[in-house]
């Protein structure tokens, strides 16, 4: 159930982000992204009097959790290029989208630790109502950002024209389709990990919702250290190898975690698998968006989110069904394993650049070797 839960809330995300795609390219983004945030406080308002009441039913809750989706599947590729409008200075734009995530991920961190104390303590109810009221604090956000003034597009085509125009510039730019690959991937078959952490929370650690709030905080925390990490690399970093490196320790980490039942060690473990998945997630958002061109950076998104919204509910029934015949904790050492895996395959490409680099490097010390021996 945990796994469909997450497959209603996400498959939706998939079968219509090509769609938000398209609208975030054709539109005011900042104006789509406003519409999606209201509609996220309404779905959220719903699901808070569903619990009060005390009516609510499987059913009811899993059709929220499509309506969700589908809001999601015009927010993120608003959302994502939005940050682009808000920097003047392109080479700070790594370094924002790092920190843009940070935030995220600080909500991680504290979110999830507090949810699950007032879910204890305050009942389901309180939870869902404050997540209700916190989108009052989004949407005044939102009204009080200054953007540049919109520039509509005069030529508007045919949606599928555009949707074949998007996948063409996918195809000719290897660049960017072989970071979406490995995206699809990991997202398939490492990043559903946390489906399972309920699971850890109540049947290896012996807790109730504090206890999964605990987990889910250790994680944010690790990706919090990733976000700054991100932030405080130099203009220029080579963010591929950095990508190879980070998506090692998440494997590594998500195996140590899987391995560990005494939880202050697998909180340690957690931390550093929130690292390597923040930093991992991050690093190919920040890799696509900037090799993006600006006219097709919405499409670009839209395929990005298909891509990662696609495989996370299948993902989330497959490793639902998997963890049903081997366990929850030796799903997740397969899942770690997959992630060595992945990084291993795709090594070579995300160390080319760097190789070449150190061939122009070398090739200009001997250059300078001849001229001055000239």
């Amino acid at each position: 159930m945990l796994g469909l839960t997450v497959f209603a809330a996400q498959f939706p995300s998939f079968l219509f982000s090509l769609l938000g795609g398209i609208a975030s390219d054709r539109y005011d983004r900042y104006k789509v992204l406003l519409l999606t945030q209201i509609a996220s406080m309404v779905q959220a308002v719903l699901m808070a009097i569903l619990i009060f009441t005390n009516h609510y039913v499987v059913w009811e809750i899993l059709t929220l959790s499509v309506i969700l989706g589908l809001i999601n599947a015009f927010d993120v590729p608003a959302r994502q290029p939005l940050v682009h409008e808000l920097i003047t200075n392109k080479e700070d734009l790594p370094n924002a989208l790092a920190l843009n995530s940070s935030m995220v991920n600080i909500a991680r961190l504290v979110g999830p630790a507090l949810s699950g104390l007032i879910l204890v303590k305050f009942g389901a109810g309180i939870c869902f109502s404050l997540n209700a009221v916190s989108f009052i604090a989004v949407i005044t956000s939102l009204l009080l950002m200054k953007l540049p003034a919109y520039v509509p597009h005069p030529v508007k085509k045919k949606v599928a024209l555009e949707l074949a125009e998007g996948f063409v510039y996918l195809k000719n730019t290897p660049a960017i389709s072989t970071i979406m690959i490995m995206l699809a991937l990991t997202g398939l078959l490492v990043l559903p990990y946390n489906t399972l952490l309920p699971v850890f929370a109540k049947v290896i650690f012996k807790g109730d919702a504090a206890t999964y709030g605990y987990i889910n905080s250790f994680i944010g925390l690790g990706a919090v250290a990733g976000s700054i990490f991100l932030a405080s690399l130099k203009p220029g970093a080579d963010l591929k190898i950095v990508l190879l490196c980070n998506t090692l320790v998440f494997g590594i980490f998500l195996i140590l975690f899987s391995r560990i039942s005494y939880f202050p060690v697998a909180m340690l473990f957690a931390v550093f698998t929130g690292f390597g998945m923040m930093s991992q997630t991050t690093i190919i958002m920040t890799i696509i968006q900037v090799k993006s061109d600006k006219k097709m950076r919405g499409r670009v998104m839209s395929y990005v989110a298909m891509a990662y919204f696609g495989m996370l509910p299948l993902g989330a029934l497959l490793i639902g069904a998997v963890s049903q015949q081997i366990g929850a904790p030796n799903a997740i050492l397969c899942q770690g394993i997959i992630a060595l895996i992945i990084a291993t395959i795709f090594s070579k490409y995300l160390r080319k650049d760097y190789l070449d680099k150190k061939d122009v490097a070398q090739l200009k010390q001997e250059e300078d070797i001849v001229i001055e021996e000239i």
